[in-house]
């Protein structure tokens, strides 16, 4: 479709086969690349019942496919092959990256970065938080079709300034202390402190976040610059 076809759509570039529904609200600037598929109703509702707002400037990467009852920021940009599911509220300045899945009902803040390949569900976030390539988060303890799953242990809650390494696998419930790091490939079963280093199966603290060195000497350590210190 063209932005001919949806006036509605000002100042939006629309290239390629995009199939977007009814309700859809898309910022000013934004750059669609199809094909790709925004505004698909969640299975058991009609077309256009639920609302997909995107903010200014997004950037939407072909393959990308986003579903209707989403809230997403300004400056919002995904990889190529992103899925997005219902009931997400994303800040801004979020990037979701290649072939990343974002189930329902996570709370991304802003300055957020879902790195490829990511599977995110339930999941809380504060802001400035980093996910490298590969991170799971878990929801539910005792799958499959336990129908109290919501009520139990829930997603995992992940507070501000947060990096979490490549491959690493996050179990229902914990909770990720601000400013912690979480190494790759980690298994993380319990909460982490904030300020720590967490690695290996199942993830213990190693050292404090001050006490980590750069590698190449360019600084006293790292994490010394914006926004990790101010």
């Amino acid at each position: 479709m063209s932005p001919q076809e949806r006036p509605e759509f000002k100042n939006v570039t629309i290239t390629g086969e995009v199939t977007i529904y009814k309700n859809v609200k898309i910022g000013e600037g934004s750059v669609i690349d199809g094909p790709c598929v925004l505004g698909k109703p969640p299975r058991g509702k009609k077309d256009g019942e639920l609302e997909l707002v995107i903010g200014k400037n997004a950037v939407i990467r072909p393959f990308t496919t986003i579903y209707a009852g989403n809230k997403i920021g300004n400056n919002f940009q995904t990889g190529q092959g992103a899925s997005i599911r219902e009931e997400n509220v994303i800040g801004n300045d979020v990037s979701v990256g290649t072939n990343a899945v974002l189930e329902f009902e996570n709370k991304i803040g802003n300055d957020v970065r879902i790195h490829s390949l990511c599977f995110l569900e339930m999941v809380t976030t504060g802001d400035h938080v980093f996910f490298g390539p590969n991170v799971v988060f878990t929801d539910d303890p005792h799958p499959m079709l336990c129908p109290k799953y919501k009520e139990c242990s829930g997603g995992v809650k992940v507070a501000d300034l947060v990096k979490v390494g490549a491959g690493s696998v996050l179990c229902p419930g914990v909770k990720i202390g601000r400013n912690a790091l979480v190494g790759a490939g980690a298994v993380v079963t319990k909460d982490v402190p904030e300020e720590s280093v967490v690695a290996g199966n199942p993830a213990r603290v190693i050292k404090k976040i001050d006490e980590l060195e750069c590698y190449i000497g360019a600084f006293e350590r790292p994490y010394v610059w914006p926004p990790y210190k101010k």
